[in-house]
């Protein structure tokens, strides 16, 4: 058992799924679309102990379907929400003896199960891995920069904070300064001291610098994993100056919504720190780790006594005494039961933390306390799928907030496409009950209503906002809500979520454009909306990030797989030469990349406002979501480059350049020729085959030819399917299917083709003559009447009923028997051609490894089916 103080309790615990979890918690996970709430498995977040004595939280989990009870009747059920399968209720009482035996056995995890369903009503986003073992998982680094020293002389006073987040091989990061001027470079340094990476800093009149290290080197990623990397930043002026630090991971990240950077008043002292602070959820106690440099002397050995003080215009509110030493100067304290001035002083920006030596010639440093700075973005979408009452209404709400140091939030909201007018709009807190909401900041007077029907923005700022809410804030707890005069109570609503930062420029100068059904041709009426930024840069070359709330999802999991949506960039003009271009797709709520072999037609499209950007899904394959994007841009030639990067969030690119597409890591060679991640192409050797590369996987797969009803079918030479041999007068040329990029012949059906998980038989396709629309639909399997169904195939969508079982046979037997031959794999036997998945003990079914009998070879074959992942 590990011992832990009150203190510790607060501000450790353990992230699992984008939630953050207290010591001591139990959940059942939620692994978010198609899965959903694993009701089977247990989480506990455990406390531990590391070597230095600190305490943090490791997640385990369990799975409890083993404790499941035996049903005593022929015909249980599995309940929603439940795990273990149950009689109905006529049975209710035969089973209370065998649950009481389970609760027994279950103990500490089901005391919590009623504390579990809160959190899981909670929408905290806190990303963090609090275990110090888990160190593959973390992403989110720090640094305190100070003065370096030459021959042991602080050549600055300047001290700074940087926070890195490492997405994929990406590392981005927003650094805060002072007491210096601003930096015209950064500089990575590796374990050896020499340069890695530079970043030149744009110039500007801000003490925010926001900047990316893509494409990290497998040795800079476990370098600074065993936190062996540092940052330097000097200036261009005449002083010349530098300051530096270790980039490092700390359990306190995660929870932060205060900071501060503490300086000295001494010219060159190479003394500096920062404190993290965070308030309690429920108690007004300001928990604070500090991570201080200087302010004991190199080579001190000793512990040295500490006074942290929180001052209020010099006035001593609070006062904690600590040891530290030069080895270990960070630590944190609590400081408890704030009173209502000074939580109104902490959101002001007014406190400030000074840390002092004691004794003779005593070191200070110290700071002012404001709200959690750095180069995120505070938005929202709101959709009336996220309503109070959800609905399906076409509208879109996108707001954009700026938190200042003064505690002042500054907001932009626009809506559009509602049913009608505005009636309120307000910052709330998740409503308590359904029928009773936390509203905290009404906004509506600072709406305007366009002359588009349905349509407004509000401009504005809330001057007061409270320490408790700025927390709530920056752990994206609040929300925004849309209340119209037909939907009093909500139209639309949308969670306030903090974007990190990803490198685009765009999102600090430009609004989001929104994106609505009622945007789309013709309009369509759905609970989804979303917003995106769009920019062209210098090289024309076109960046986007898409954020969407609410996608449609097919009811048939199988089809829609993890992929949401598509996203697409097009003409207005429908009934031009259609320059639509393919982007990303969705596997998620967001999505973004670079594109940059634009036509000049679209290109000019951007520039003259007449182009849109778009979310087409299962459900509505002709557009969900729609904006119009207004890119003005100096490309007359087109794009400057052939060359597409690879896009974040599993973005479907295409690269054209053979030298680049030969360095790109993830780039797959067939045929004699190189392909893209994520591309796709018929290959040379056989036409009715598609292929797909899958970071330096090619996966193809044979065309899939539905069964036809009709009585008489052709096989036309350019097809590899028949189709019927029935001609429809006036059909249009055919109909484009997104899925496999190709024209369909009117009447004609197919499985569509879903990369990477290429062609699904549970649904068919159909090109309906009349309209030249595409027409899919959810295969409906047979019953059946044996107890133990097959899938023969992986690929097959229904299952079927095996053979007559035969007895099974001794190995001996088996060798040689004249009758039909089995495989063996563990204690089971298995008939020709039969498909299954391994079982794994403690792992449990192996769903990505497919195995199959082949008796005519007497050999057991295993097949990887990387598309499943």
């Amino acid at each position: 058992d590990v011992l832990v103080t009150s203190a510790e309790y607060d501000f450790v615990g353990c992230s699992f799924g984008g939630r953050f979890y207290s010591l001591e918690d139990t959940w059942h996970p939620d692994l978010g679309e198609p899965f959903g709430v694993m009701h089977c498995v247990m989480c506990h977040c455990e406390p531990q102990r590391s070597r230095r004595g600190k305490v943090f939280g490791k997640v385990s989990c369990r799975n409890m379907k083993q404790d499941c009870p035996d049903p005593t009747c022929d015909d249980p059920v599995l309940l929603p929400g439940h795990c273990c399968k149950t009689c109905p209720k006529g049975n209710a009482q035969m089973q209370m003896c065998e649950c009481v035996s389970v609760f027994l056995q279950m103990s500490l995890f089901e005391f919590f199960q009623e504390k579990d369903d809160d959190l899981h009503k909670s929408y905290n986003d806190r990303s963090y891995i609090s275990s110090e073992e888990n160190s593959d998982r973390d992403t989110d680094f720090v640094a305190v920069l100070t003065g370096v020293t030459d021959s042991w002389l602080p050549s600055s006073s300047g001290v700074a904070r940087a926070r890195f987040t490492l997405a994929r091989t990406s590392l981005t990061f927003s650094i805060t300064f002072q007491r210096m001027n601003r930096p015209s470079l950064i500089t990575f340094l590796d374990s050896e001291g020499n340069t890695a990476f530079e970043f030149r800093v744009p110039q500007a009149d801000t003490d925010m610098i926001c900047g990316v290290w893509k494409n990290l080197p497998k040795s800079h990623l476990r370098q600074l994993e065993a936190e062996q990397l540092r940052v330097s930043m000097t200036t261009a002026d005449n002083k010349k100056e530098e300051i530096q630090g270790k980039i490092i991971k700390h359990r306190a990240l995660f929870a932060e919504t205060f900071s501060a950077i503490l300086t000295s008043d001494e010219v060159h002292s190479g003394m500096g720190g920062i404190a993290m602070l965070t308030l309690s959820d429920t108690e007004n106690n300001l928990h604070f780790i500090l991570i201080l440099q200087g302010l004991v002397p190199h080579g001190t050995s000793v512990k040295v006594p500490v006074r942290v003080k929180l001052l209020y215009r010099q006035h001593l509110l609070r006062e904690i005494q600590a040891n530290i030493s030069a080895d270990d100067s960070d630590f944190a304290e609590v400081l408890a039961d704030l009173n209502s001035r000074e939580l109104f002083w902490l959101s002001r920006g007014q406190l400030q933390i000074s840390v002092e030596t004691e004794g003779q010639n005593s070191r200070q440093i110290s700071g002012y306390i404001s709200g959690k700075r750095s180069c995120d973005t505070l938005q929202s979408v709101m959709s009336s799928g996220s309503a109070l009452t959800p609905g399906k209404t076409g509208g879109v709400g996108s707001a954009v907030f700026t938190l200042h140091h003064n505690g002042s939030l500054d907001f932009q909201v626009l809506v559009a496409g509602l049913s009608s007018a505005v009636v309120g709009m307000t910052i709330e807190m998740k409503p308590r009950r359904r029928s009773k909401r936390s509203v905290l900041y009404d906004i509506t007077a600072d709406f305007s209503a366009t002359e588009e029907r349905g349509s407004g923005r509000a401009l504005g700022s809330c001057g007061r906002v409270e320490a408790r809410h700025i927390h709530m804030l920056l752990q994206n707890e609040l929300f925004i809500n849309i209340a119209t005069a037909e939907q009093q109570e909500s139209e639309l609503r949308g969670q306030i979520r903090m974007l990190p930062y990803n490198g685009l420029d765009a999102r600090q100068t430009e609004l989001p454009v929104p994106l609505a059904g009622q945007f789309v041709s013709p309009p369509v009426r759905t609970g989804a909306a979303g917003h995106a930024w769009v920019s062209v840069d210098e090289q024309c070359h076109l960046h986007y990030e898409i954020v969407v709330n609410g996608l449609s999802k097919s009811e048939d999991t199988s089809v829609s797989a993890h992929l949401h949506g598509l996203a697409e960039i097009g003409e207005m003009d429908d009934s031009s030469t259609n320059h639509k271009r393919l982007l990303t797709g969705f596997y998620g709520q967001q999505a973004q990349g670079v594109l940059k072999d634009i036509s000049v037609e679209l290109l000019r499209h951007l520039d003259e406002g007449t182009a849109y950007i778009q979310v087409s899904t299962k459900m509505n394959p002709r557009g969900e979501i729609r904006g119009r994007i207004h890119v003005p841009n100096s490309c007359e030639l087109g794009s400057r480059g052939e060359v597409v990067e690879e896009a974040e969030f599993d973005d479907l690119v295409f690269v054209r350049d053979p030298a680049e597409l030969r360095k790109d890591p993830h780039t797959c060679f067939f045929e004699g020729e190189h392909h893209a991640h994520g591309s796709q192409w018929t290959p040379q050797y056989n036409t009715c085959f598609t292929c797909t590369c899958q970071k330096k996987t090619v996966i193809c797969d044979p065309v899939i030819c539905p069964a036809l009803s009709c009585p008489h079918t052709i096989q036309p030479e350019d097809q590899c399917c028949p189709i019927c041999d029935e001609k429809v007068e006036g059909d249009p040329e055919g109909c484009y299917f997104e899925g496999d990029q190709k024209m369909h012949a009117p009447g004609t059906t197919w499985h569509p083709f879903v990369p990477p998980f290429g062609y699904i038989k549970c649904a068919v396709c159909t090109c309906k003559g009349s309209t030249g629309e595409v027409h899919c639909e959810k295969l409906t399997c047979p019953p059946l009447t044996c107890s133990r169904p097959i899938r023969r195939n992986p690929s097959d969508c229904c299952k079927e009923c095996p053979a007559e079982d035969t007895p099974p046979l001794e190995d001996d037997e088996m060798m040689q028997a004249d009758g039909t031959r089995h495989c063996k794999f563990g204690n089971n036997y298995y008939q020709n051609s039969e498909h299954w998945h391994p079982r794994v003990p403690l792992v449990g079914e192996m769903k990505c490894i497919t195995c199959w009998c082949d008796v005519s070879l007497s050999l057991l074959y295993f097949k990887f089916l990387l598309r499943t992942f």
